[in-house]
């Protein structure tokens, strides 16, 4: 039996604070949101208890930011404040492994760099998903080290929760429940707590359950939507080989935490629950970094290993936290946009670092560092025009957003009223918030292309003029166009609601 060890806790809250502010004074500010970051902010917005592509859980934090305001800081608090409640989470981890002052040093250390980076400082549900995951398996651990069955409930209370936040918990979830299944620990499924803490957890997904019956089931249609535009792409030998990539930094710590988990009878089941969350990625063509919740009880494990094997050779434990921070430092501009774009570009190309998006082309930035410009110009350059039009033409004009990044950064930045409350999107849970009886005559339409005769809508206008587009060549929207079309006949008005309307219907029952 593994004897548990007292929690630093300066050093700890110390560590979650450097997790916090670091990646704000690391971004360059010429950098601006990330196009998902403006769904999960104008779900905020519009309160409901699930919506079309993630679970709610991203949005009431996004609502909280907006009542301090909304501004780029608020949106980025939460992200940095999981991460530092991550780096809490994962010291507490090996503190029950064991881990003494090292250990818990050297896990905290690890969730502050590597891939984490970034996925801390981008407002998004993975944030939320890598801590509950972390959150969870502590609970887990307390429950084998401390044998009270109050931790069985917070076990699957932090999974429930967890539901709310990103439905890949399922992932660890399933694989936790194999795995104890086929531990030792098996006996925790006939404890009458667990039949209690799973009624609750039944209870506290439930709502966001009906909410997804309600409207037909769109995380379904959401998840074939990804299969056919992104997933398909995902081969197993690339998810394996960005395993290694994501958390290059600490490699030799999760990789020894792994083997201390399979060399350990108490806590082996830990070890299979990461074989069974990979290989069932891979065989739901997941992308690498849906596994990155599962890496912090390695990193912990591994922490306390090291620990372990250097109780005589202190220098190794010196030489273990620089190699970790040196390697950071060195990967540093693939992990976070520190410098301008251009510089940025320049620092890959001298060094053959190539960039592959989701079209599978190779680019100059990575995909969420391009999907961090554009934004602004392009709400700049609308706005400037839709407050040059003549009060009459406002009144009967909507401002059409071709993809949610459109529609929700300039709601984002925009600064006028009567601009931001004409803007809409057909584009995921923007549809659902488009008002029944739209009207309008003139339409702002914000999009990569000019519509082809495919878009019939767009035939039944009288005209339309290229207004301007984005300019700068690094940005994902380089060349997204504002395009004015005028006088909609009533035969594309009809169509144009009738289209709305059968869109809809697929998401009601």
């Amino acid at each position: 039996m593994l004897k548990k060890t007292e929690a630093y806790w300066p050093l700890i809250l110390l560590l979650a604070i450097l997790k916090f502010v670091l990646p704000l004074f690391l971004q360059d500010p010429v950098f601006e949101l990330q196009r998902d970051e403006f769904l999960y902010y104008q779900q905020g917005q519009h309160f409901a208890l699930g919506y079309m592509e993630n679970p709610p859980l991203i949005s009431y934090l996004a609502m909280i930011s907006s009542w301090f305001g909304g501004g780029e800081a608020w949106v980025k608090f939460w992200p940095c404040l999981f991460g530092a409640a991550t780096v809490v989470v994962t010291c507490l981890i090996a503190a029950e492994l064991g881990g003494k002052l090292f250990a818990q040093f050297i896990a905290g250390l690890s969730i502050i760099t590597g891939a984490y980076l970034r996925m801390h400082f981008l407002f998004q549900p993975n944030m939320l998903d890598i801590f509950f995951w972390t959150l969870s398996i502590y609970f887990i651990i307390r429950y084998i080290n401390d044998k009270e069955d109050k931790f069985i409930l917070w076990f699957v209370i932090s999974l429930a929760i967890g539901f709310w936040g990103k439905y890949s918990i399922l992932f660890v979830a399933i694989s936790l429940f194999i795995a104890l299944l086929i531990s030792q620990h098996r006996g925790i499924f006939v404890k009458k707590k667990f039949f209690i803490a799973t009624l609750i957890g039944i209870i506290i997904i439930l709502p966001n359950v009906w909410w997804q019956y309600q409207h037909n089931w769109p995380l379904i249609h959401h998840m074939k939507e990804l299969q056919e535009t992104q997933l398909k792409y995902m081969h197993p030998s690339d998810f394996l080989i960005e395993q290694l990539m994501m958390l290059m930094a600490t490699i030799l710590i999760w990789i020894a935490g792994l083997v201390w988990f399979l060399k350990s009878k108490q806590f082996r089941f830990l070890a299979f629950t990461y074989f069974l969350v990979i290989v069932l990625l891979i065989l739901g063509r997941g992308k690498s970094y849906y596994a990155a919740g599962i890496y912090p009880m390695l990193l912990a494990a591994g922490a306390v290993a090291w620990e372990q094997w250097t109780t005589k050779k202190h220098w190794v434990r010196y030489a273990v936290a620089i190699l970790i921070i040196g390697l950071t430092y060195i990967l540093l501009p693939m992990l976070l946009p520190i410098w301008k774009p251009d510089r940025l570009a320049s620092f890959y190309k001298k060094y053959g670092i190539e960039h592959k998006w989701e079209d599978l082309q190779k680019h100059e930035l990575p995909q969420d560092f391009a999907d961090m410009l554009g934004w602004k110009e392009l709400t700049e350059k609308t706005e400037i025009f839709f407050n040059a039009l003549p009060d009459s033409t406002k009144s009967s004009t909507i401002i059409f957003g071709r993809h949610y990044g459109h529609a929700g950064s300039m709601q984002f930045y925009g600064k006028d009223k009567l601009f931001k409350s004409k803007i809409y999107s057909d584009n995921g849970s923007f549809l659902l918030w488009i008002p029944e009886r739209l009207w309008m005559k003139n339409m702002i339409l914000t999009s990569s292309r000019i519509p082809d005769k495919d878009d019939e809508i767009f035939q039944h206008f009288q005209k339309f003029t290229v207004i301007d587009a984005v300019t700068n060549p690094i940005s994902r929207q380089y060349g997204d166009k504002i395009i004015f079309f005028e006088n909609i006949d009533s035969a594309g008005l009809k169509m144009a609601k009738d289209g709305l309307q059968e869109m809809k219907m697929q998401f009601k029952r």
